[in-house]
């Protein structure tokens, strides 16, 4: 009775091995067959176990390596072509046959026996058909790869068209559109409709057929959209099963089919296949990406017709916003709650692939501008130029800017809400982050580049505040991991965004509704209004990462400047945290470092500039914390190259005597102690002896002639610093015919010298020793003439004109007032003065909006894609120099500063 079950279940749930897997390996006629036979024939039968042999998709990348295929590529790669050719023939004729899809399993016990391996030959259509997607997903990258730039044997094999006499060929019947959209676009139409076609077809003999790409994408948009695959079958008409329906309720939409698991992973398998046919654009160098761009992009945001680009556009979109707001209970939803599920399940739920894997496609899409997909550059007539896309560009692009605004902006607030409330969890760890929280940031950034009416919905909103609440958490989660630093970054630019917008500062006095996690109060980020919010977070972000991310600097001083007009009521922490920002970048050491650090400095003045002209009263806790600045305000006006460069040496001379006195200290232990009382007594006789000993005279002055420029010390002459060393004899032991006179004459002599030494070393430095002393990195030396250029430019006039108004009222205040009563007087005379009559008039607002330039659209390119990778097929992060701020300049404020940029790199693991 049971004598042919081992036969039956010969690999029930992988439990059991799976002989013919390990076949495909081994022996001749499994893989190593396609590079070391050469021409097999496209009627070959090894061809049929590429469609039947695999199960999961890890069953294809198991057994089909990166390695095969190239070296297929190389020794015999007329059998890729063969395969590519075979693999998609099937594909189309299986989505046309009738037999597909197949009928997914009725029950449980249905659905187990699907995995047993049965003496049926019955055929699967559906297998067949998600084999075919995944042999493509691993063959066409190693392609890409090893085509570089060069795109020969795509070309012919995927992109050639052929003529072929003309048919008639019967057509399924124009399905009505969901929704309509009107479009703007005087002939945008061209090449995107097929009801553009004459009423009187001319005759022809020939026609050219559609490449085998333009097919393969025809047929990937109608598996998205194919009832009984990815759509339910009840909504299939008649016996046409693609149907061009959106997938969700939402925009467009007001059905909802509900979850279906199978559905749901076979159209994360089709979406797969559609990025691996869109990431083409990332095997060519940057410096080619917008002059050789991708046909397969090309194709998809120009070619596709506007029915297939609504309703793609809007199925993706529902699906992501969807995810966070829908009240559908499954076994994962319910599993994911319970605390450190996914450390001991490591499944991952067919849903959130999904909405990952469309979060992805739509951040490709949106983001593509390359060679005729650019978006085209209007002039607005008053010397500003803005740039927007068309349907003739990229489709996508154009009909996201007309979409409902209200819908995604809840959407994304409630991915983010979601993943804010994982950090705020009593738990730490308990829960799993949400996966596409990145891919989130960047579909947001993209809404408000390309949607105004969204930008104006949301900044006229009270959801404005929470949203800046959100980006600013986030990036304090992540600023401590080296691989989201590219993250990091696009939320700065977002922020700088937002900033611009006059209705967002309007904002920036409510209140933080939102709960901030008590981790990131403790780092300094203060729970009050918001902007008090953003000032101590950018400053948290700044202050607590060692330089790590001084790439996102100007962007997040930029956003301060921005909003600084709107400041009201600043708290005192949020006020410190200003002024300790402002002495950081006026700190000499960072100032001479790189020739754009100045321009920070010169944005925090503007700060405290635009709080002063606008809402001076308003703030007494920031106009207290300047007028207590008064002497780092003050240096700021006299600063030199020399002054700077004795001020490092001054600190890193501190530096190293503590460093020397705590290594001291370590080495002697208890025995400094016992010695200390003695030491001490010994020196104050040594010191009383000195006194009266000519030999101390000349120490001084010996001391003094050494002294030269290449040892300035911060702000102090030779005199002050020079420590001084008793002789071991006196001079009359070493020179008998010294006498008072010529002690005297050397000392002045010494002098002299020590005085034109230290005069010449204000006008020459030298570079190496500006170098060893922590300046002039990164091939940059800073100069007294740069130094000039710079600092005569600081708008520090406003301040001190403040502090020598307000200074002198305060000090009478407190000598005349008790000290328990002085700093509630100061405060109410600081809320009650006006300076409108010694202070200029108010200069116009003009907000520093961020730019776009070919450097950063590359940059955000390879950040998404960096993401798609690491995320989609298995890559791991290698960490790669630091971009240098003087670069990130250029990008944040459209080219105000001169050179160049890099994100970190990621490599195959495959």
């Amino acid at each position: 009775m049971f004598a042919k079950l081992p036969q039956t279940l010969t690999a029930p749930f992988g439990l059991l091995t799976d002989e013919a897997k390990l076949a495909f390996r081994s022996r001749p006629q499994g893989i190593s067959k396609l590079y070391t036979t050469r021409h097999i024939a496209e009627t070959d039968s090894y061809w049929d176990q590429y469609f039947a042999l695999f199960d999961t998709p890890s069953d294809v990348f198991s057994l089909i390596s990166t390695h095969d295929i190239r070296r297929a590529l190389l020794d015999s790669p007329e059998n890729v072509a063969t395969l590519i050719r075979v693999v998609t023939s099937r594909l189309f004729n299986l989505v046309s046959d009738h037999t597909f899809p197949s009928a997914p399993p009725a029950s449980m016990a249905s659905y187990a026996t699907s995995f047993m391996k049965t003496s049926s030959t019955e055929r699967n259509a559906t297998k067949e058909v998600l084999n075919s997607l995944r042999v493509l997903q691993r063959v066409l990258p190693v392609v890409f790869e090893v085509e570089g730039e060069s795109n020969a044997f795509e070309l012919e094999v995927l992109w050639k068209k052929v003529e072929v006499d003309d048919e008639i060929v019967p057509t399924a019947p124009e399905q009505a559109p969901q929704f309509v959209i009107e479009d703007d676009d005087d002939g945008s139409e061209s090449g995107h409709d097929s009801d553009t076609q004459s009423q009187t077809p001319q005759p022809k003999r020939t026609k050219t057929l559609p490449s085998l790409g333009e097919k393969l994408f025809t047929c990937v948009n109608d598996l998205l959209f194919c009832c009984g695959f990815s759509l339910p079958t009840k909504i299939q008409v008649d016996h046409y099963k693609i149907n061009y329906v959106i997938w969700e309720k939402g925009i467009g939409s007001t059905t909802d089919p509900g979850p279906n698991h199978a559905y749901d992973s076979n159209k994360t398998e089709v979406l797969r296949l559609l990025l691996v046919l869109l990431s083409r654009q990332i095997y060519i160098p940057p410096a080619a990406l917008f002059t050789h761009p991708s046909f397969y992009t090309l194709h998809v945001v120009r070619k596709t017709p506007r029915r297939d680009v609504l309703t793609l556009l809007c199925s993706l979109l529902n699906t992501v916003i969807n995810s966070a707001t829908t009240n559908n209970m499954t076994i994962a939803s319910v599993a994911g709650k319970v605390p450190y599920n996914h450390l001991v399940f490591k499944g991952e739920d067919s849903r959130t692939a999904l909405v990952g894997m469309c979060l992805q496609v739509l951040c490709v899409v949106l983001d593509f501008q390359s060679g005729p997909a650019r978006d085209i550059v209007s002039d607005s007539g008053d010397a500003a130029t803005s740039s927007s896309p068309t349907t003739q560009t990229n489709a996508f692009r154009y009909f996201l800017a007309k979409l409902d605004f209200a819908f995604i902006l809840s959407g994304i607030i409630a991915i983010l809400e979601q993943q804010l409330a994982i950090s705020n969890n009593l738990l730490p760890g308990s829960r799993k982050s949400v996966p596409y929280v990145p891919e989130t940031i960047v579909l947001f950034w993209k809404v408000i580049e390309l949607n105004k009416k969204f930008r104006a919905y949301l900044l006229d909103s009270d959801k404005a505040v929470d949203v800046l609440a959100y980006l600013l958490c986030y990036s304090l989660e992540i600023k401590d991991k080296p691989q989201q630093h590219g993250l990091c970054r696009a939320l700065s630019y977002i922020i700088q965004t937002l900033s611009a917008e006059s209705a967002f500062g309007n904002k920036l006095s409510s209140p933080i509704n939102i709960q901030i996690p008590t981790k990131w109060i403790s780092q300094g980020a203060s729970h009050g209004t918001a902007g008090d919010f953003m000032i101590t977070s950018i400053y948290s972000i700044i202050a607590t990462t060692s330089g790590s991310l001084n790439s996102i600097y100007p962007a997040l001083i930029i956003a301060l400047a921005n909003a600084a007009p709107y400041f009201k009521n600043l708290s005192v922490v949020a006020s410190n945290r200003l002024l300790q920002l402002f002495t950081s970048f006026s700190n000499p050491l960072f100032l001479l470092s790189d020739e754009s650090h100045p321009r920070l400095l010169f944005l925090m003045l503007e700060v405290f500039n635009s709080v002063i002209f606008h809402h001076l009263s308003d703030n007494p806790n920031l106009l207290y914390a300047v007028i207590t600045a008064q002497k780092t305000f003050e240096e700021l006006g006299t600063f030199t190259l020399a002054r700077g460069l004795r001020e490092i040496q001054r600190v890193q001379r501190i530096k190293e005597e503590q460093a020397s006195k705590a290594e001291r200290d370590r080495k002697d232990g208890p025995q400094q102690e016992r010695a200390s009382v003695e030491s001490a007594h010994q020196e104050k006789l040594r010191l009383l002896k000195n006194e009266s000993d000519p030999a101390f005279t000349i120490a001084l002055d010996i001391e003094s002639t050494s002294f030269s420029g290449e040892d300035l010390e911060a702000g102090r002459g030779g005199h002050e610093q020079t420590e001084t060393r008793p002789l071991t004899s006196s001079p009359s032991e070493n020179s008998p015919t010294t006498s008072t006179g010529t002690i005297t004459a050397a000392s002045e002599k010494a002098r002299g010298k020590m005085k034109a030494r230290r005069s010449m070393s204000l006008d020459t430095i030298n570079g190496d020793r500006m170098a060893a002393a922590g300046v002039g990195r990164n091939g940059f030396l800073p100069t007294q003439e740069w130094v000039t250029s710079w600092q005569q430019g600081l708008p520090l006039d406003t301040v001190m004109l403040v502090i020598s108004e307000l200074l002198p009222k305060i000090q009478n205040l407190q000598a005349g007032r008790q000290k328990a009563n002085s700093a509630g007087a100061i405060t109410d005379f600081l809320q009650s003065v006006t300076l409108t009559d010694v202070l200029p008039p108010a200069p116009a607002l003009y907000p520093r909006r961020f730019v776009w330039s070919d450097a950063s659209i590359v940059w955000l390119t390879s950040l998404i894609w960096g993401g798609v990778y690491y995320d989609s097929f298995f890559v791991k992060h290698t960490q790669t120099q630091q971009r240098q701020i003087t670069d990130t300049m250029s990008s944040v404020v459209g080219g105000l500063f001169s050179p160049t940029r890099q994100r970190p790199e990621r490599s195959s693991n495959q």
